[in-house]
Parts: structure tokens; sequence; C-alpha cells
């Protein structure tokens, strides 16, 4: 096994990518966070030092920690200062827009450079194929919010090396997550899974069957750690339903996959969920 993984770099300063880097932080990483609005940055900063000032009012972490991890992190607008050991992509789920940030950061950066993609619901292999040296290419799925779920999806493209998987799987492990391998397919292995429990619960919600208080409830009842209404708004309604389209188009429009009208709706009138105040349920 190659040297621990010691520096990262994050594109994207929106809450996946933050939380990303403040798991980075919290284990000791040296850490680029970039985003092109100084605004985004700076709204990042911030969130990033309150969740740790959470973390020592709880007392989970000394001051003095809290301290040193801040000092592990730079915020940046430019991306020559890209460059680490791991450059981790979490902006707009648009695929030109990737293709075109990882060639500027594939020309920065060293061949030995591991380059993984947060992508949701993007084809691993669409933007690997555009990548100069794919087989340092992979996927690398955290999950909202990354400083707190323990999973990682690590996404094996058709052109990614085994040694690539076995750095990023180390990587993961250092980061004091749980690496899962998989193959790269519409959803990976979670947003697959999950798209019933989202589509099942729409359709219950859409015939009446039930509120969605009580479809949540009922779910969380039987062990569910958050109902999927509520987890919706979480994540994002026009994320959720960019997902369940892309796995829908993937598997030849299966009906078992088709998107919610009632979701679309939402994303029509702007109720995404917690990011705008209102979403299957208020925040305002």
């Amino acid at each position: 096994m190659q040297d621990k993984k010691k520096s990262i770099v994050v594109c994207g300063a929106g809450t996946m990518g933050s939380g990303i880097a403040q798991v980075g932080i919290q284990n000791l990483f040296s850490v680029v966070l970039f985003d092109i609005k100084e605004e985004f940055v700076m709204k990042a900063k911030a969130q990033i030092e309150k969740n740790l000032q959470y973390l020592v009012i709880k007392n989970k972490i000394k001051e003095h920690e809290k301290a040193e991890m801040l000092s592990k992190i730079k915020f940046t607008t430019s991306k020559t200062e890209c460059i680490g050991d791991v450059v981790i992509e979490a902006i707009v789920e648009n695929l030109d827009t990737k293709i075109s940030l990882f060639k500027n950061l594939a020309a920065i950066n060293n061949e030995d450079t591991i380059l993984v993609s947060n992508t949701s619901s993007i084809s691993i292999s669409d933007i690997q194929k555009e990548v100069s040296n794919p087989s340092r290419f992979a996927g690398l799925h955290f999950f909202n919010p990354p400083f707190i779920m323990k999973l990682v999806e690590v996404v094996q493209g058709p052109l990614t090396s085994a040694n690539t998987i076995a750095q990023l799987r180390q990587f993961c492990i250092q980061l004091n997550k749980i690496p899962a391998i998989c193959k790269d397919s519409p959803g990976f292995i979670v947003n697959r899974v999950a798209r019933p429990y989202y589509l099942e619960s729409l359709n219950i919600a859409e015939q009446q069957l039930a509120s969605i208080e009580d479809i949540d409830k009922a779910l969380e009842a039987c062990g569910f750690k958050m109902g999927p209404f509520r987890l919706m708004d979480l994540i994002g309604n026009d994320i959720n339903l960019a997902v369940s389209e892309i796995v829908y188009n993937a598997f030849n429009k299966n009906p078992r996959f088709k998107p919610s009208p009632l979701q679309k709706e939402k994303v029509l009138k702007n109720e995404l969920g917690i990011k705008t105040g209102k979403g299957f349920y208020n925040y305002s």
C-alpha cells in the first residue's frame, strides 16, 4: 500500500463540499476548500466554525483541538491552489461543468493525485473518459451530512485501476468512514436501493392513503432514523428528483423508478426543503 494521503482539496463549498472539508480537518488532514464565489467560501467557513463550536459545547472536542482543526484548512477562490493528494469534486450536477473542472485539476496536479467525484447521479464512466490518466479517477460518494454519516461509496469506473480503489478504501478508513466498493451503475448502491423508500412513500401520499406526517412517523417507528419526507427535505427535493430521473432513464423508464409528480411540483415551486425554508415541511 502506498503512503497514507495527507492533503485534500474539495472543489465546491456548498453543503456537501463544506461537510467533506470538515471531515478532513477533524481527521487532521490539510484541506483546501475551493469555490468560484467568495460568498460561498465565506458561508462555508462560518458553517464549519459553527459546527466545530457545537462540538466544543457538547464536550466532544476541546477548544485547542478546534483551533488545531481550523488551522488545517485554507479557503480559496483560486483554482491554482487546488493541489493535493486527493481532489474531491462536489460542484453542481452538470456533466460538462464537471468535465471542464477535472481537466483543469488534472493539468495542475501530478499524475499520482487521485481525482474523485462526489456525484450521486452522473455516470463516473462519462466523466472518466474525458480525464487524462483515467486510471486514477473514481467516484467517492459521501452522504449528507458528511461529518455524521459513516458510509462512503467508492465507485470504480471501467478505467479505474485496482490500486486507485485500494488507496481510496484506505483513505476512507483514514477519514474514519466505512467504505463500500461498487462498480459504476445508475444510483450506485444506496440511491438505487433507496428509490422505493422515497417513491412508494410519495405514491402513498399522492393517493391520500396517509398523511406525510404519518408516513414519516410509521417508518421512523420501524427503525429508520428519518422518515422519507424529512429525509428528502434534508437532501433537497431538487437533488432527490434529479437522482430519480437519472435512475429512471438509465433503466429504460422502468415504471418502478418513475419520478413523482408531487416532488416535481415541489421543485417547480422552489420548495426544496431545509435550504429554501420549505419543502414537505416548513422550516421558517
